[in-house]
């Protein structure tokens, strides 16, 4: 099944969460390969939803409103709609999103982003702020507990009010031992990790004598340079990095790296 397709044969892990690992297995095992999903992340709630929930009730005192993730997107929309607002609120506020994944959850709900960076990071967020008088400029930021801080950090330096507010944590998923085992056997062709917190917890999940030895065999493929520094301060080199951050853009690096490596095992 596959035969004749770029990734037909190949074995595939991804690290992503249960909720958005999908778009990536499926895009995968459209292109041939045997999908195998291990989520080295959990979503879960903040401990409290009142700190989101005040700035939502506030929303009039801020002029921009900068997402991260899916997850923060998804996770901040559900909260407007349970504090008794929607999408129109939105409406008074520049909205950035950092990539075409996150922007998509917004555009689902029918909001307008008004900026994505050339570089989908936190580094090119800025970027696409350009040289905007931010003095006196209210943002609300809705992330991760545990994310860069980068973005907060250099908004506050140009004078900047930053609202840095939790709305999901990622914690470490339980997988029993011999269910890794039955998920690691055959051993993968490629590893793919969409974040830093995928390739962390991976190495956590795996204990790291056993992580290095298995990723040390695979091909390990990043969505982008931030994933992939990481990975190297892990010990782990990476074989393939996505020219552009996106599901697709990692999609497309893995195709042209097996492709390659194909020809070049023609070759000798």
């Amino acid at each position: 099944m596959g035969e004749g397709l770029p990734l037909a044969g190949k074995r595939i892990i991804i690290t992503r969460a249960r909720d958005g690992a999908s778009v990536l297995a499926d895009a995968l095992a459209a292109e041939g390969a045997e999908v195998v999903s291990i989520p080295t992340i959990e979503i879960r709630d903040p401990e409290s939803w009142e700190p989101l929930d005040e700035a939502i009730r506030h929303l009039e005192e801020y002029d921009f409103l900068l997402v991260t993730s899916a997850n923060g997107v998804r996770k901040f929309l559900e909260r407007l709609n349970a504090c008794g607002r929607g999408v129109d609120d939105l409406r008074g506020l520049e909205i950035g999103a950092i990539g075409p994944g996150t922007a998509g959850e917004f555009a689902d709900a029918g909001v307008k982003v008004d900026f994505i960076p050339k570089e989908y990071r936190a580094e090119g967020l800025l970027e696409a702020l350009g040289n905007l008088d931010l003095r006196g400029k209210a943002f609300l930021i809705p992330r991760a507990k545990v994310a860069r801080d980068l973005v907060p950090r250099v908004l506050a330096q140009r004078g900047a009010r930053v609202d840095v507010i939790e709305a999901y944590e990622t914690v470490l998923p339980s997988i029993p031992a011999a269910e890794l085992d039955r998920l690691l056997s055959p051993l993968p062709d490629v590893v793919t990790f969409t974040s830093s917190s995928t390739a962390t917890n991976f190495v956590a999940l795996l204990g790291e004598r056993r992580a290095k030895q298995l990723l040390s065999a695979a091909a390990v493929a990043s969505i982008g340079p931030v994933t992939s520094s990481t990975l190297r301060a892990l010990g782990v080199q990476v074989a393939v990095e996505a020219r552009v951050s996106t599901i697709r853009g990692l999609v497309e690096a893995i195709k042209e790296y097996v492709v390659r490596q194909a020809r070049l095992s023609r070759a000798t």
